[in-house]
């Protein structure tokens, strides 16, 4: 093994397979382009990096696009706003009792809390042209009375209280109707902060975090599928007003222990996934709104045990090939984990992506699995790449064969940017694109960099995108 090579290999693991296809690509809507030109897939880290600071371990995190912290620090590329850090959110302390700005959205102040989401959004996010992920995590009650349950059922209980309040004689069962719309109603302020926030910082995306949900557990079923149910199409069909006052959307996947190396993982996170692509496209507007995936590099039960290569797969894998615009992982990870399976892997997949979508969709879409329910990822071949970390950096060595870009066209669709052409190049065409590389290396590798990365294919002009982001090394 040469020095500071990581060698990679993927594992494709044989998951249930539908014959459903995909839509035609002139059928798939036109998705918002990447933030960064010619990134389709970009990882960010949320780190609470207190402890690492306080024992002077430093983590190699070139592989991320950017690293924020959930510390109250303004300017980050990822702005976390938790209940506190946004308006006055009316919500309650379930400990206590205590409520919180009238503790349900019927009550609360909308004036005074939008003119301290102002004062909120100038601190955390100063700048006016800088491009980022702004992310509300509001989790006390949910938008959707049939969703506050467990803990969450307090919401209810007061609502219907606060409708008996004016009007004593009001019998439960019409007071708990009455209450529910006026619930629906005024949980509508959460769309008020959205487009507050957008009015302000219009070049960050807005949305929720957890938002759209799925709620496809029950992995344990022999027969599980992963799929949402019609009951929470439904209901996330009534979210309409969320999704279209949001330019993002945040859904999680966390795994638990019990689908550690299980393929179950898999049909979860592409269920969410492609759920949250589904709503993103209920707007009907010119184009839909990007998924950034919440994931976690450890298991939500015992946050000492990392994810395996294999979990990587279902995970970031699988967001990758069915047409998120991202990820976000969230939690500490070990220095170790990071060089030996972390890095290595986002490396492979986010240069897959940009590959693919450089080649197969002219640079103007990106690479969208053909039939959502297979089991084809945006891997790059071994045989023809090698991921190398030299000097806290990541390059991923070599050029793609005939036979991989083939393989791409026959397994991936193309979703265009907005207001882009982004035609799959037919067979012929791929090859006329790889002869004019390889001629290229006989004059010197190109080298595309991106975040703390370089991706040493090769590429020019010739494949129809600006290619000011080349360059000779």
């Amino acid at each position: 093994m040469r020095v500071g090579e990581v060698h990679f290999q993927v594992a494709l693991r044989q998951l249930p397979c539908s014959t459903t296809p995909r839509l035609a690509p002139a059928h798939l809507p036109h998705t918002v382009g990447p933030l960064f030109e010619h990134q389709p897939f970009i990882v960010t880290w949320n780190i609470p990096d207190l402890v690492c600071k306080r024992y002077n371990i430093s983590l190699d995190t070139s592989a991320f696009k950017g690293v924020a912290t959930p510390a109250k620090v303004p300017g980050q590329f990822l702005s976390l706003f938790y209940t506190d850090r946004l308006g006055l959110y009316p919500h309650i302390d379930l400990k206590s009792r205590k409520e919180f700005y009238g503790g349900i959205p019927q009550r609360a102040n909308l004036k005074a809390s939008l003119e301290k989401a102002r004062a909120d959004i100038n601190y955390y996010i100063p700048s006016m042209t800088n491009r980022g992920l702004a992310v509300i995590d509001w989790e006390e009650w949910r938008p959707l009375w049939d969703r506050n349950w467990g803990t969450k059922r307090i919401y209810q209980t007061l609502s219907v209280a606060h409708v008996m309040q004016a009007n004593l004689s009001l019998p439960v069962q019409q007071a708990t109707v009455k209450a529910k719309q006026q619930f629906q109603v005024r949980a509508n302020l959460m769309s008020g902060m959205l487009a507050l926030g957008r009015a302000m910082r219009p070049n960050y995306l807005w949305g929720f975090y957890l938002f759209p949900n799925c709620y496809n557990y029950g992995w344990k079923d022999q027969h599980y599928t992963g799929q949402c149910s019609k009951e929470v199409r439904r209901q996330n069909d009534e979210l309409l007003w969320l999704w279209e006052s949001s330019t993002a959307l945040y859904p999680s996947v966390y795994l638990q222990t019990s689908l550690a190396d299980n393929p179950k993982a898999a049909l979860m996170v592409r269920n969410r996934v492609q759920e949250a692509l589904r709503v993103s496209a209920l707007p009907g507007w010119s184009a839909t709104a990007p998924v950034f995936v919440y994931m976690r590099p450890v298991f939500v039960d015992d946050n000492k045990r990392f994810l395996s290569q294999g979990d990587l797969i279902s995970t970031v894998g699988e967001s990758v090939a069915v047409g998120a615009s991202g990820a976000v992982l969230w939690g500490a990870t070990l220095s170790f984990y990071l060089t030996s399976t972390l890095n290595p892997y986002i490396t492979n997949v986010t240069t897959a992506a940009q590959l693919c979508s450089d080649f197969l969709c002219r640079g103007n879409g990106r690479c969208v699995r053909k039939n959502y329910k297979s089991s084809h990822y945006l891997h790059l071949n071994p045989e023809s790449f090698r991921v190398v970390n030299t000097q806290k950096r990541y390059f991923v060595l070599g050029s793609p064969s005939l036979a991989d870009l083939k393989s791409l066209s026959r397994r991936f669709n193309c979703q265009c940017y907005k207001g882009l052409k982004c035609t799959p190049r037919t067979y012929k065409e791929l090859a006329k694109a790889l002869i004019f590389i390889i001629r290229s290396h006989s004059r010197g590798a190109v080298g595309l960099k991106y975040g703390g990365c370089e991706s040493h294919f090769s590429s020019t002009e010739h494949l129809s995108c600006s290619r000011k982001h080349f360059e000779m090394i």
